[in-house]
């Protein structure tokens, strides 16, 4: 073994952020929704509006087949997918502003029911791939002025449970939303800490 080397090795880590990426803001929301609407990015708009109403994985959101989301010529409201992972089915809802701009992206791009949501613009793929997805988050929130390594497509799945928990402190309402099995996963996936605890129980009279 050469010590020398091993001692001058830099940490694959260095000068990177690590750990749990950060959910977006809802001012940061609004910015990407905006931007994507007047650069008129259906396919994008798509997307991301999905990605915080679904709060999927990325390896479940780019698998995602107009059936899934739909019936008929119409986004339902709500929807369920078996999850890769866990291979459990978690069920989500699809506000009316998402389904929106999916059925006008279903439209454009003439999908039909058995069709991926989101195909590969390579030929090598049949749909979007998660390495793909991830660029085009960076590029979103980049263009806002965020610092993309604080960001990736975990921060999408993140929002809105994290946006839920904040208003109504249900955890066991974002655990099913977000289809962990455990409560704890929950717990350490929001990034609850002391404090949180602390002050629901300064709010709690016995």
């Amino acid at each position: 073994m050469n010590t020398s080397t091993t001692a001058t090795r830099e940490p694959w880590n260095k000068g990177r952020l690590v750990g749990q990426k950060i959910p977006l803001r809802l001012k940061d929301i609004w910015a990407i929704r905006v931007r994507l609407q007047l650069a008129e990015k259906n396919r994008e708009l798509a997307l991301f509006e999905l990605a915080i109403d679904s709060k999927l994985r990325a390896c479940d959101l780019v698998k995602l087949r107009v059936r899934d989301v739909s019936h008929g010529n119409q986004v339902s409201s709500r929807a369920i997918v078996t999850q890769q992972k866990t291979k459990r089915p978690v069920q989500f809802e699809i506000t009316e502003q998402t389904r929106n701009a999916v059925e006008e992206w279903i439209q454009l791009a003439h999908l039909r029911n058995d069709d991926y949501l989101f195909p590969s613009r390579l030929s090598s793929s049949c749909h979007l791939s998660t390495r793909q997805y991830a660029r085009i988050v960076k590029g979103w929130v980049t263009h806002i002025g965020l610092e993309p390594s604080a960001y990736g497509t975990h921060s999408l799945r993140r929002t809105k449970a994290s946006l839920i928990y904040r208003r109504t402190k249900n955890l066991r309402a974002v655990q099913l939303l977000l289809g962990h099995t455990k409560l704890e996963s929950t717990v350490r996936y929001l990034g609850i800490e002391v404090d949180d605890a602390l002050i629901m129980s300064e709010q709690t009279e016995v």
